[in-house]
């Protein structure tokens, strides 16, 4: 019998096997046939069903939605695919303003400026921290905490904060992983990710105990503007993620 092994589809469409054990487990990418010893085998129609599912998560689609769609009796390959061009298109306008963005700040760097505010957070998209200063001095400008982030970052550079953004998008990808796998918020997975980030808090900015980081995530399901940052790359994101920090708060 013939097609495609396990190992061969993730080595072409540079996914793990594990993931695509992921896949066929929910429904999303089930294997055409199997061998006489019931091992997957992949067949044409297979590799481009994976190839679309990779264009829908490359675009930020949760997994349920992505069969949800494909499994409509309705669903188009052509037009999901002229759909998927045009978002990515609009990606790619956004990314070259980015990477403008970023050149702007190394040239600058080099040139031995610093960088006002409105360079600092340009590269931040639309989740810019400092149209909150005005709220943020009101609620904690008091604090010893409010002190220690400004005294702290009064002296970073745009090096610096470039650094912290690669540090937060790195960790917000796995927050986003482990959340796309189902894990729960309880799981030491999801627990230690949740520490990261406070630790990542507690690194650049002010010291943070695991109680006050509960306080912090209870802010991102209670503020819809934080809700929405993280419900916005998952919808019951901020909850899953406020409900680890609460978990990594009790062990």
């Amino acid at each position: 019998m013939s097609g495609y092994s396990v190992g061969e589809v993730a080595k072409l469409a540079h996914v793990s096997v594990r993931t695509l054990h992921h896949y066929d487990e929910i429904g999303l990418l089930e294997p055409s046939s199997r061998s006489e010893s019931g091992y997957r085998l992949y067949d044409d129609g297979d590799l481009e069903r994976l190839q679309q599912v990779l264009f829908f998560r490359e675009l930020g689609f949760p997994l349920d939605e992505i069969r949800r769609v494909m499994s409509d009796p309705a669903f188009d390959r052509r037009e999901a695919l002229l759909e998927q061009r045009e978002s990515l298109a609009a990606r790619v306008l956004h990314a070259e303003a980015l990477l403008q963005a970023v050149d702007r700040a190394i040239g600058a760097l080099e040139e031995g400026e610093t960088m006002d505010k409105e360079e600092m957070f340009e590269v931040f998209g639309d989740f810019d921290p400092s149209q909150y200063e005005d709220e943020v001095k009101e609620r904690w400008g008091d604090t010893d905490a409010y002190a220690e982030s400004a005294r702290r970052t009064k002296r970073y550079t745009k090096e610096d904060w470039k650094r912290f953004k690669a540090e937060q998008d790195e960790l917000q990808a796995r927050i986003v992983a482990l959340f796309d796998e189902g894990v729960e918020p309880a799981d030491p997975k999801a627990m230690d990710v949740a520490d990261e980030a406070r630790l990542q808090i507690d690194t650049w900015f002010y010291p943070l105990s695991r109680e006050g980081h509960v306080c912090l995530g209870e802010m991102y399901v209670a503020d819809p503007r934080f809700e929405e940052f993280y419900d916005k790359q998952r919808e019951g994101l901020a909850q899953w993620f406020c409900d680890a920090i609460k978990a990594n708060a009790g062990r």
